[in-house]
C-alpha cells in the first residue's frame, strides 16, 4: 500500500489547512493511505524513511537541524519529495539543504496576483501528456533554480513589473533526484481555488504520483 504524508502550516496566506485536505482527497483517488501533520516534528519521525511519499505545504515556517536531517536522509533513500508553489518551494528560507533537494527556490512574483502564460515544454513527458501551453491567474514564480533539474513547463516574464527581468524564461513545473528519491515541483496554486484549474491540478496529481515509490 502506498503511503503519503501531508506537512500543513506556515503562512496562513497560502491556505495550507484547506489545501492540504485537498490533497488527502487527490492522493486517496490515487490508491495512497494519507497521513496529515500539522507541525515539522513529523519529519523527525524515523517511520517516514518506510513512506512512498512526502509532500511540505508549509511556507515560510523554520525547521530544526535533526527534522531537516532525518528528512532529506529519507528522500535521499528513496522516498518521494512533491510539492507545490510556496508550500513546497518557499518552505525553509534559511536551509541550502533542503532548496538543494527542491531544486529551487521562491525569490519573488513581481507584479503579486496577474496573468501569465504557463509553456509546456515536455509534452511528451506522462506527466505533460495532453496538456498544450495555458493561461493562468495567480503569482508568476520568479526563483532560484538548480540546473540539474529537468524542466517540464516555463514561464516568461514581461518587464511590465520588473523591467530587468523582461524577456527570462523561468521553470514552472519541474522534475529532479535526490539520492535515490524522486523529486517533482510545479510552482502553480497559490491558494485552494487554483485546483479547479484542471491544468494546475493534473500537473500536481501525475507529478506526486510519480515522485512516489
Amino acid at each position: 500500500m502506498k503511503q503519503a504524508l501531508i506537512v500543513w502550516g506556515g503562512w496562513s496566506g497560502h491556505e495550507p489547512e484547506q489545501c492540504a485536505a485537498v490533497l488527502s482527497d487527490m492522493l486517496r483517488e490515487e490508491g495512497f493511505t494519507v497521513f496529515s501533520e500539522n507541525t515539522t516534528e513529523a519529519f523527525a519521525d524515523p517511520s517516514i524513511h518506510d513512506l512512498s511519499l512526502i509532500v511540505p505545504l508549509i511556507t515560510m515556517a523554520k525547521i530544526e537541524k535533526e527534522e531537516l536531517t532525518n528528512l532529506t536522509a529519507a528522500v535521499r533513500g528513496g522516498v518521494g519529495l512533491g510539492g507545490y508553489h510556496g508550500g513546497m518551494g518557499d518552505a525553509f528560507r534559511d536551509q541550502p539543504e533542503y532548496q538543494f533537494m527542491v531544486g529551487g527556490q521562491w525569490v519573488a512574483h513581481p507584479g503579486n496576483i496577474i496573468d501569465y502564460t504557463v509553456d509546456v515544454t515536455r509534452p511528451d513527458d506522462p506527466v505533460m501528456e495532453g496538456i498544450a501551453s495555458f493561461p493562468y491567474r495567480s503569482e508568476q514564480y520568479y526563483m532560484h533554480v538548480d540546473p540539474s533539474n529537468e524542466v517540464l513547463a516555463t514561464t516568461r516574464f514581461t518587464g511590465d513589473h520588473a523591467e530587468w527581468i523582461d524577456g527570462v524564461v523561468m521553470p514552472v513545473v519541474w522534475k529532479r533526484r535526490y539520492g535515490q528519491g524522486r523529486v517533482f515541483y510545479s510552482s502553480l496554486g497559490h491558494v485552494a481555488s487554483e485546483f479547479a484549474v484542471p491544468q494546475m491540478r493534473t500537473i500536481l496529481q501525475r507529478g506526486l504520483v510519480w515522485a512516489a515509490r
